[in-house]
């Protein structure tokens, strides 16, 4: 059975990724993110979000296990941040349903989604240039990168919540990491 691991960024959603993964019938924990990579056991990691970068604690160590990574939101931004990308304050700030375009419809993260999304997301912060390697897999009318991927070294991050109702095909997103992880 494949084994997620999600890393608790103190985000207000984190049980509600948890709950979404053991709804889908995988293992699934909650850890701190103050507890050393060296110390979980996965087949991929969710960076979960969070309310800013000054409380992620050890979290950057998971980029480091060689299993697939999804950042979500913080999660996302603190990819982009660790890897040399940059991240910065939203122009619209607090959460909202936002239409999201997807860019890549070969991305095995979000390219099964419908070509126009509707999802919710904060863009308080958000990824304003994607580290070297990644791509940009969906945008929209707030922020310019919505979704990111760097195929090669399986690490992907949504601005979104997927595992919130809000978003449409949220659950098309954890069931497409799975087949990532398997």
């Amino acid at each position: 059975m494949t084994r997620i691991v999600v890393v608790d960024n103190h985000g207000q959603f984190t049980h509600l990724e948890h709950r979404t993964l053991r709804d889908l019938g995988v293992d699934t924990e909650i850890v701190d993110n103050d507890t050393p990579a060296s110390e979980v056991e996965a087949d991929g990691i969710v960076l979960s979000g969070g309310p800013d970068m000054d409380r992620i604690g050890r979290a950057p160590e998971y980029l480091e296990l060689d299993v697939p990574v999804l950042g979500i939101c913080l999660g996302m931004q603190l990819i982009a941040n660790e890897l040399d990308g940059t991240v910065g304050s939203g122009e619209y700030g607090g959460y909202a349903d936002v239409t999201v375009e997807i860019l890549d419809d070969e991305d095995p993260l979000v390219g099964s989604l419908a070509p126009e999304t509707r999802v919710w997301a904060s863009h308080a912060d958000e990824v304003k240039t994607v580290p070297e390697g990644f791509s940009v897999t969906a945008k929209s009318d707030v922020c310019g990168v919505e979704a990111m991927a760097d195929t090669g070294r399986d690490l992907y991050g949504v601005q979104w919540h997927p595992e919130v109702a809000h978003t449409e095909q949220g659950e098309d997103v954890f069931e497409n990491f799975l087949a990532l992880c398997e």
